[in-house]
């Protein structure tokens, strides 16, 4: 099997004239749960807007030895890489099952990773409403849903923007639970992510951005232990 690491090197990213990323560095391996976390406008979003081609951008990005920059969104997402994006992005008109079947991709005949079925067991809350509207779900169902339905393309690696935003931390433990399942299935993680707690409960590793750098690289027990760029960084 191929390596599918994702790696960005020295990346820099402009809305029009304003230069948003400055030389941001990082990677994500095979099967690791990587948090990439930061206050609101350190860039963090962008970052992931970046990798699927979204942001005008120079320096490098490569996902499994192939380069991504250059590259259309629907291009990057060929490549096996997933975007859940921040704005719960369902079809609202259609059931459950629909905004699931929409999902899928086929890839010749080689067996997906993922069932409805699978889909179903880890939340079960949306077997219960498969057939119904997307529209009038909950925000944690949404979220579920989104997902979920990313998911049903059987990426090698799945970017989640602010998952927990918005939830009970009951939906919150699940969606961490969730996090871990995709792990042990061989999918790799970056949890974009402003919560300190669930980016140190499931991670391999943190990358830390400030104004549109990467301030801090290291695993959860070092970012516990640096009161500094916790202090600086990451409290409000």
């Amino acid at each position: 099997m191929s390596d599918r690491t994702l790696k960005l090197d020295n990346v820099h990213a402009f809305y029009g004239k304003s230069h948003v990323l400055h030389g941001v560095t990082m990677e994500v391996r095979p099967g690791e749960i990587v948090s990439l976390l930061g206050r609101n406008g350190s860039g963090r979003s962008t970052t992931a807007k970046t990798i699927m081609g979204q942001v005008d951008a120079q320096g490098r990005i490569e996902f499994g030895g192939k380069p991504l920059l250059g590259l259309k969104a629907y291009e990057v997402a060929h490549s096996g890489i997933g975007y859940v994006p921040e704005n719960r992005d369902i079809f609202p008109k259609l059931t459950v099952h629909q905004n699931l079947m929409l999902g899928e991709k086929r890839k010749g005949k080689a067996k997906p990773r993922w069932s409805f079925e699978d889909m179903y067991t880890m939340f079960p809350r949306l077997k219960e409403r498969q057939h119904t509207e997307a529209g009038v779900l909950s925000g944690g169902e949404q979220q579920m849903l989104t997902l979920c339905r990313t998911l049903m393309g059987d990426p090698d690696l799945i970017m989640i923007d602010e998952p927990t935003e918005g939830l009970a931390p009951k939906i919150v433990e699940l969606v961490a639970e969730y996090l871990k399942e995709l792990r042990k299935r061989g999918v790799s993680v970056l949890l974009v992510e402003q919560k300190l707690a669930i980016a140190l409960e499931i991670s391999e590793r943190c990358y830390v951005m400030g104004h549109g750098r990467i301030v801090f690289e290291g695993t959860p027990a070092e970012l516990r232990a640096n009161a500094y760029i916790r202090k600086e960084w990451l409290e409000v």
